[in-house]
This record gives C-alpha cells, structure tokens and sequence, in this order.
C-alpha cells in the first residue's frame, strides 16, 4: 500500500500520539500494549492530538519507513475514544478515514462471512 507495496494490514493507534517520536519509540509502542511484531508486514498508524497529521511505521525488508501526513484542512475523523487499545481496520476504512469520513460507515454494505447461494 505504502512505497509501493501490495495491501497491507493497518493498525491505529487509537488516541493522539506525540508527534515528536522517533522510529523507535513508536516501535516499541506498538511492541508494548499489545505484544504486535513492529518488523511485520503491516501498517501502524499514529495521529496527533490536532487530529490534522499523521505517522505511519512500516517494516520494508532492511529497515523502517516513517512516511508523514498531513492534512492541509479540516481534521481526520481519528477514534479518539479507546485508550492504550490499537484498532485494526480493513483497506476500505482506512480509505474512508483519509477521505474524511468515520471509520463506520452505516450505508456502506457489510462484508458476507459466508459463501451460501441463495
């Protein structure tokens, strides 16, 4: 997803995050709560207290990427509720978010558990 990846999980760190920690700190931030491997294939999102700017950790092969976001206007619909709890969201969610919309969405279809015809 990010530097030209295929799709990759996304973990939010749900509530603000210090903007000024480095790769490590968020690392082990993500190692910490939840006992999560930062070195995996995935996406870990934090957000500042503005909710206007993003940092996203990600493992490539060799090392850490630590792309910044930000947003030039309004504020990203962050889950600012849960603490200390990261929340795994699918691709289109996390797409949402970016577009500035919450993480649920009620007119949107569910995704079908099961593969009955009817």
């Amino acid at each position: 997803m990010m530097m030209g990846h295929p799709p990759r999980p996304v973990s939010l760190a749900v509530g603000a995050t210090d903007r000024r920690k480095s790769i490590d700190s968020l690392a082990a931030l993500v190692q910490s709560p939840c006992h999560w491997d930062p070195c995996r294939a995935a996406l870990f999102v934090f957000c500042n207290r503005d909710r206007n700017k993003l940092k996203i950790l990600e493992w490539a092969d060799h090392g850490f990427w630590l792309p910044d976001f930000r947003l030039e206007r309004g504020r990203l619909a962050w889950p600012m509720t849960a603490a200390a709890s990261p929340q795994a969201v699918t691709l289109r969610p996390w797409q949402w978010l970016l577009d500035g919309l919450p993480l649920e969405q009620p007119t949107a279809y569910r995704p079908l558990r099961h593969r009955r015809i009817v």
